[in-house]
């Protein structure tokens, strides 16, 4: 199984050795063993500029954000529900137990506001985290450029922004380049349950042309980890591909 990789393998760790992976036939962002490839004991530094990808859900859905760093290929991912109902009920309601309360133990999960998180509270905790850090772009869902532009007025954010599309348009190119990145080994995260969680639900659904866009393997699946994680490493990756420009001088 593991010399012919893919579904033969996942298909013979779920249903032989009886792990806890994702049994989805359909196309995966990221197989369980592609990702793990990807995760280290120990994060590089945080050097040169961070790119934030940011995914904001509404009262059911979670809100995350990933910071990825191209320099040296650093993720991390946070995410946020609201405080009612509490983790332990939404866990069970989702279907995953007791999960996102592991989550949140863990530092990688937090609760804000009371039915909804609070876009412009939750600007100011994303900007608190990476504070001191040169931000060289922010990526955003353009369908909720109007919400996330008056939050970010409100929580006093200044950082170029970049909206991006979650169709087949930018999600085509998108998922191309986060699997790019991560297959060439310039992605590296510590082990995370956020999101290994998020990716066993992440699939992707391709149109006749073979473009790809992310979507959830199940309805209660939440893939907002992966969804901000995406974009934000493949700016970097568009960043990272742009020749250096040279200095200009004019001569009066």
């Amino acid at each position: 199984a593991i010399a012919q990789g893919g579904h033969a393998l996942n298909s013979f760790r779920l249903y032989n050795r009886n792990e806890r992976i994702s049994g989805e036939a359909r196309d995966l962002l990221l197989t369980l063993d592609e990702w793990l490839n990807a995760e280290v004991a120990s994060l590089p530094p945080r050097a040169g500029g961070v790119v934030i990808g940011i995914d904001l859900g509404g009262s059911a859905s979670m809100t995350a954000a990933a910071f990825y760093w191209p320099e040296t290929g650093r993720l991390e991912t946070l995410g946020w529900f609201p405080s009612m109902p509490s983790l332990l009920n939404r866990g069970a309601t989702d279907g995953v137990g007791n999960r996102y309360v592991e989550m949140q133990d863990a530092g990688e999960l937090d609760t804000l506001g009371d039915k909804t998180v609070p876009v412009s509270d939750w600007l100011a905790a994303v900007m608190r985290h990476v504070q001191g850090e040169t931000v060289t772009a922010m990526l955003a869902d353009r369908y909720k450029s109007s919400e996330l532009g008056e939050a970010m007025d409100r929580a006093g954010v200044k950082v170029p922004v970049i909206w991006r599309g979650f169709g087949f348009r930018d999600g085509g190119e998108d998922v191309e380049r986060f699997r790019r990145a991560v297959f060439d080994g310039r992605v590296r995260a510590t082990p995370s349950l956020l999101m290994r969680s998020a990716l066993a639900d992440a699939v992707c659904l391709r149109d006749p042309a073979g473009n790809a866009k992310l979507a959830k393997a199940r309805s209660k699946g939440r893939i907002d980890a992966a969804s901000a994680a995406v974009i934000a490493v493949a700016e970097g990756a568009r960043q990272t591909a742009r020749p250096a420009r040279e200095a200009r001088f004019a001569w009066a």
